[in-house]
C-alpha cells in the first residue's frame, strides 16, 4: 500500500475516533459541571433552617396563605433544607412551535434560595438539546449545548437573568412548601381572599408573585406582570403565568404534581412548559 493512502487512512481513522468520542466527552463534562453545581448549593443548604412547622405561627400571615400551609404541611414536621426532583414533560421553544418530549432532574436549596434544573430535550430523532437553568450564590445562569458539546446559549452576570431565575424559584417553592414561609428576606402582603403576594429578597435582588389559591387551600396558580424573557438578545419584561393542579402527599408534605407555564404576549398566550412530577426525594432539617 502507497505511503499516502496509509497517510489519509490513518487520517481517516483520527477523525472517526474522534467524532464518535467527541459527544462522549462532552457529556461527561456537561455532567462534571452540573455535579459541581448541585454540591454547592446542598453544602450551602445543610447549614441553614433548623426549624420545625408551627401552625401558630400563621396566624398573622394573609388568611389564604395561612390556610394553604395547613392544607399542605404537618404540625412539627422539619423544614425542608434541600429537595431533588425529576420531571418528564413537554417544552416548545416558539408560540407556533412543535412540542419536544424532555426529561430533567431539578436541585433545590430552600435557604439560601437556589437551584438547578438540568435537561435533555429531544428536538429530533437524532438531535439531543441539553439545557442548564440555574440560579446559585444570588446568580441566575443559563447553558443550552448540542449533544452536550455546542454552545447555543451562555447567559449569566446579568441582573435580568438574576431577577427572572430568582421569581421562578419562587414560583417553584411549591414542591417546597417551607421554603415559602415567612422568614428574613421573605414576606406576605394579601391581595383578596383568593391571593396574595409573596417578595422574596436575596442579596441585591428583590422579586415578587402573585399567588393563586383554591377552594380546596391550595397554590392553583402564580402570575408575574412582567418577569424577564429574552428576546432578540434583549431581557423585556413580560407577563408570566403558571398553574398547578394534581396534589398529592409526598413524604407527608402535599404538593402538586402537574405545572404548567406560559408567557402572555400580546397575540395570546404562549404555553411553553408542561411536566409532571416523577419523583421527589427532601432532605429535612435535623
Amino acid at each position: 500500500m502507497a505511503l499516502w493512502l496509509k497517510i489519509v487512512l490513518w487520517c481517516i481513522g483520527v477523525i472517526v475516533v474522534t467524532l464518535a468520542i467527541a459527544p462522549w466527552l462532552g457529556s461527561e463534562r456537561w455532567r462534571r459541571t452540573t455535579a459541581r453545581h448541585v454540591d454547592r448549593i446542598v453544602e450551602v443548604a445543610s447549614g441553614h433552617d433548623s426549624g420545625t412547622v408551627s401552625f401558630d405561627d400563621f396566624d398573622q400571615l394573609p388568611a389564604p396563605v395561612a390556610a394553604y400551609f395547613r392544607s399542605v404541611l404537618q404540625e412539627g414536621k422539619p423544614h425542608i433544607r434541600s429537595a431533588r426532583i425529576v420531571h418528564a414533560g413537554l417544552f416548545r421553544t416558539r408560540p407556533d412551535g412543535d412540542w419536544n418530549r424532555f426529561e430533567s432532574r431539578q436541585v433545590f436549596s430552600a435557604v439560601p434560595p437556589g437551584f438547578v434544573w438540568e435537561a435533555g430535550i429531544r428536538m429530533a430523532p437524532l438531535l439531543e438539546v441539553r439545557v442548564r437553568d440555574a440560579y446559585i450564590g444570588g446568580g441566575g445562569m443559563m447553558q443550552v449545548k448540542m449533544f452536550s458539546l455546542l454552545p447555543m446559549v451562555d447567559e449569566h452576570d446579568r441582573v435580568e437573568l438574576d431577577e427572572a431565575a430568582l421569581q421562578r424559584f419562587l414560583a417553584e417553592a411549591v414542591w417546597l412548601p417551607t421554603a415559602l414561609l415567612p422568614r428574613e428576606g421573605l414576606a406576605w402582603s394579601p391581595i383578596d381572599e383568593r391571593r396574595a403576594l409573596a417578595t422574596l429578597t436575596d442579596g441585591a435582588t428583590t422579586v415578587s408573585l402573585e399567588f393563586q389559591f383554591n377552594d380546596s387551600g391550595e397554590v392553583s396558580g402564580i402570575f408575574s406582570p412582567g418577569r424577564y424573557r429574552e428576546f432578540g438578545g434583549e431581557y423585556l419584561p413580560t407577563p408570566w403565568k403558571g398553574r398547578f393542579s394534581g396534589y398529592q402527599e409526598r413524604w407527608g408534605i402535599r404538593i402538586p404534581i402537574d405545572g404548567e407555564v406560559e408567557w402572555l404576549l400580546p397575540g395570546g398566550e404562549y404555553v411553553y412548559w408542561k411536566a409532571r412530577i416523577v419523583d421527589v426525594e427532601y432532605e429535612f432539617a435535623r
